[in-house]
């Protein structure tokens, strides 16, 4: 399955927005969502915090396993995987902008941490590792811009050892028939373009090999996360005041997608 959007969209869209994500999403560079519960209430950086714990205790990385975090955007979510784990963290991305920045992170860091992380410039559809060079692949919030998910699905496939654990969130289409709304909001907004529903997502999982341990409908949580970064950008000033009230609008817009079921987010967890 390719989409209408090619590596080169992807990589211009997040070079660019970079800055942008960063003043307001997280100081200190992880761009993924979060997962809510009663605790965190509009609390966002905590449901992302949550969705990293919901992740590494559905995985079971510990200290002696070899992480591939794909889509590895500025590194923040790499070096807490080794900070709090102590696992040899491997992370990759497209863009060139992010790829420095987790660089930039890594240079401020001990030479015990960069010795067991590392940050390359990489494509998932062609990722540079030997077969069976990890023992778990850790994704957030990258494979829906893939131009072809199949092929990073088969490439996670193919650089896991036996046994090892891909884990990873993905948005997902609940239906067909998209509105012009969601169409422009999110699709056209993230340069998505997919046909998986969440069960078509797992079909595809198997045919590639991967026994599917778990799959979590999150799409609740994604409301909640837009919801949360819709506050956290309306009435933002400064000279970039008009795009934060534009971004606004859009996350609002994305909410309600999320709740006519026409975006959804799932959390899977594979083994090879």
């Amino acid at each position: 399955m390719t989409s209408g959007y090619t590596e080169q969209d992807t990589e211009s869209y997040y070079d660019s927005q970079d800055s942008i994500y960063s003043s307001f999403w997280d100081p200190d560079g992880s761009v993924h969502w979060g997962y809510s519960h009663e605790h965190t209430g509009t609390d966002f950086l905590a449901a992302c915090a949550n969705l990293n714990r919901l992740m590494i205790d559905k995985s079971q990385i510990d200290a002696g396993s070899r992480v591939l975090d794909l889509g590895c955007g500025n590194g923040r979510t790499a070096l807490i995987l080794h900070d709090e784990l102590g696992c040899d963290v491997v992370g990759v991305d497209l863009s060139g902008v992010r790829i420095n920045n987790a660089l930039d992170a890594l240079a401020s860091r001990g030479p015990e941490v960069r010795n067991k992380v590392t940050f390359r410039k990489a494509s998932a559809v062609d990722l540079p590792f030997a077969n069976d060079s990890f023992s778990h692949v850790w994704s957030q919030a990258t494979l829906y811009h893939v131009h072809d998910q199949a092929t990073a699905l088969r490439e996670a496939y193919h650089v896991l050892e036996d046994g090892g654990v891909f884990v990873f969130d993905d948005l997902f289409k609940p239906q067909p028939n998209i509105g012009p709304s969601a169409r422009k909001h999110v699709y056209e907004r993230l340069l998505f373009d997919t046909e998986y529903s969440f069960e078509s997502y797992q079909a595809e999982l198997r045919d590639v090999g991967f026994t599917v341990l778990d799959a979590i409908d999150l799409s609740d949580h994604l409301k909640m996360s837009y919801w949360c970064v819709a506050i956290m950008t309306h009435n933002r000033g400064g000279e970039q005041a008009d795009h934060y009230a534009e971004l606004s609008k859009s996350y609002e817009l994305s909410a309600q997608a999320v709740v006519d079921r026409e975006v959804g987010w799932g959390l899977f967890l594979c083994q090879k």
